[in-house]
C-alpha cells in the first residue's frame, strides 16, 4: 500500500496489518492446532506422509508453495539487474551464507551437543542448508527489499545445488578428521538437491514472474499493484500457518515424547539464529547497506531451507533418525525466532534508519 503522507509518519509497528501484526499469536495457535491434530488422530501423521513431492510431504510442500508465490508475485523483476550489480550486497551474503553460517552450525553443534552425534550431525545438515523459502515471508514482514531477497534466493538456490555435497563431506568427515573427532558420511547426489531446489524455488519463481508480466501488460502497473497484490498478498501468511499446522501434525507426538532432546536441540539453533542475523545485520550497518537490503541480507543468512535439510536427513539417516528429528525441530524453532526477529528489524529501523520512512 503507498498511504498517506500522515499514515507513513506512524510508527512502522502501528502500520501492520492485524495479521501481520499479531503474526506470533498465529502461528502459536497453528502449532498447538498441530499438535492437538496429530495427538487425537494417531494414524494422521501417517496420512499426511502418504502422498510426497520427492521425499516432502504433499500437504507440506503445497502450504510452501502457497507461501511464496504471493511474494515472489510482488518482485518488480525489472529491478533486478540494479540488485544484482550491488557488489557489497552480494558478497557480503556469500560470505555469510557460505562461510560463517556453516562454521557457525558446526562450533556451535560441535559445543553443545558432544554427547549426541545423531543430533549434531542433523543440525549440521541444516546449517549446510542456506533459505530459499521462509525467507521472503520474514523478510516481506519486515519491509526488507524484496527484489533483493529474490536474487540473494537465487543465488543460494545455485550454490546449494553445487556445493552442498562438498560442503556435507567438508564438515561431517574432513574437517571432524582433522580435529581428532568423530566423522559422519553424508551421501547426498546432486540431482536430488536440484529436485527440491527446482520445485520449491522454481514454480513459484515461475509463476510470480508469469503474473507480474500478464498483469501490468493487459491491466497496467496500477491495477497490478493497487489492486492484485493486496488481494493475494495474505495468502502467504495463510500459506505459512497451514504449513507450521501440518509440521507439527506429523512431528507433533515425537516432539511431546521427546521434550529433554528438543530442547537440546534447540539451544544451538537459538544461539545459531540470533548470532546469525545480529552479526549480519551489524556488518550490514558496518557497510552503509539501506534499512530494505541491510534486512534482506540478515534474514537471508539466519534462515535455513528445512525442506533440504529434512529430505536430506530422512533419505540418507532414514525417518526415525536422530538427525531427522533435529531436522524437523530446525523449523519450529526457527519460525518463531525469526518471527521475533521481525520485530527486532522493526525497532531497529527506527534505532538505526531514523531517516527510513519508506511505506509498509
Amino acid at each position: 500500500m503507498t498511504g498517506s503522507v500522515v499514515d507513513r509518519e506512524r510508527p512502522v509497528l502501528e502500520r501492520l496489518s492485524r495479521l501481520d501484526r499479531f503474526l506470533p499469536v498465529w502461528i502459536l495457535l497453528a502449532m498447538a492446532t498441530g499438535i492437538g491434530l496429530g495427538r487425537a488422530i494417531p494414524d494422521l501423521d501417517d496420512w499426511l506422509d502418504t502422498v510426497k513431492i520427492g521425499t516432502v510431504s504433499l500437504p507440506i510442500a503445497v502450504g510452501l508453495l502457497l507461501m511464496m508465490y504471493p511474494v515472489l508475485a510482488k518482485v518488480r523483476y525489472s529491478r533486478i539487474d540494479e540488485v544484482a550489480a550491488d557488489r557489497r550486497l552480494m558478497l557480503s551474503s556469500l560470505v555469510l551464507n557460505w562461510l560463517i553460517g556453516p562454521a557457525l552450525m558446526f562450533t556451535l553443534a560441535w559445543l553443545l551437543l558432544p554427547d549426541l552425534p545423531d543430533y549434531r550431525t542433523g543440525l549440521i545438515i541444516v546449517g549446510l542448508a542456506r533459505c530459499i523459502a521462509m525467507v521472503l515471508i520474514w523478510n516481506d514482514l519486515a519491509c526488507g527489499d524484496r527484489e533483493a531477497a529474490a536474487v540473494l534466493v537465487a543465488v543460494n538456490s545455485l550454490f546449494q545445488i553445487v556445493a552442498y555435497a562438498l560442503l556435507g563431506y567438508f564438515y561431517l568427515e574432513l574437517l571432524p578428521g582433522w580435529l581428532g573427532l568423530d566423522t559422519a558420511a553424508l551421501d547426498v547426489s546432486m540431482w536430488e538437491i536440484a529436485k527440491i531446489v527446482l520445485v520449491f524455488l522454481g514454480i513459484p519463481l515461475a509463476a510470480g514472474y508469469l503474473t507480474r508480466w500478464w498483469g501490468e501488460r493487459r491491466r497496467g502497473i496500477v491495477w497490478y499493484e493497487n489492486d492484485f497484490l493486496p488481494r493475494i498478498g495474505p495468502w502467504a501468511l495463510y500459506g505459512l500457518l497451514f504449513t507450521i499446522v501440518v509440521l507439527f501434525a506429523l512431528q507433533g507426538e515425537t516432539i511431546t515424547d521427546k521434550p529433554v532432546d528438543v530442547a537440546r536441540i534447540a539451544v544451538p539453533l537459538l544461539a545459531y539464529f540470533a548470532l546469525m542475523w545480529v552479526v549480519s545485520f551489524a556488518l550490514g550497518l558496518r557497510l552503509g547497506l539501506s534499512y530494505e537490503r541491510n534486512t534482506t541480507l540478515a534474514f537471508t543468512a539466519a534462515g535455513n531451507n528445512f525442506e533440504l535439510a529434512i529430505a536430506v536427513a530422512i533419505g540418507v539417516f532414514g525417518v526415525t533418525s536422530g538427525q531427522a528429528l533435529a531436522g524437523v525441530v530446525g523449523p519450529l524453532i526457527e519460525v518463531p525466532v525469526l518471527v521475533g526477529l521481525v520485530y527486532v528489524a522493526l525497532w531497529a529501523r527506527g534505532r538505526f534508519y531514523p531517516s527510513s520512512r519508506s511505506p509498509v
